[in-house]
């Protein structure tokens, strides 16, 4: 299940990024950032390895707060 998660969101913060590339409209970067944590957490879910999973988990969850300051304050 979380393999199928993880695929959706990577697939989808690279449509919203392709998308931004090609129409120049970046107004969507902060919902592919926001894709793209989600996946990063669902990797750290995912690994078994300690040190790999505490990064992954300290990368999303940078990510989902810089994406959330960016809705709510700007």
């Amino acid at each position: 299940m979380l393999k199928i998660l993880q695929k959706v969101f990577a697939l989808l913060g690279l449509v919203l990024a392709v998308y931004a590339l090609i129409t120049d409209r970046f107004v969507v970067m902060p919902y592919m950032f926001f894709c793209l944590g989600v996946m990063l957490l669902i990797m750290g879910l995912q690994e078994k390895r300690k040190p790999l999973n505490y990064l992954f988990f300290l990368v999303s969850g940078l990510n989902i707060f810089v994406i959330i300051k960016t809705f709510f304050f700007n």
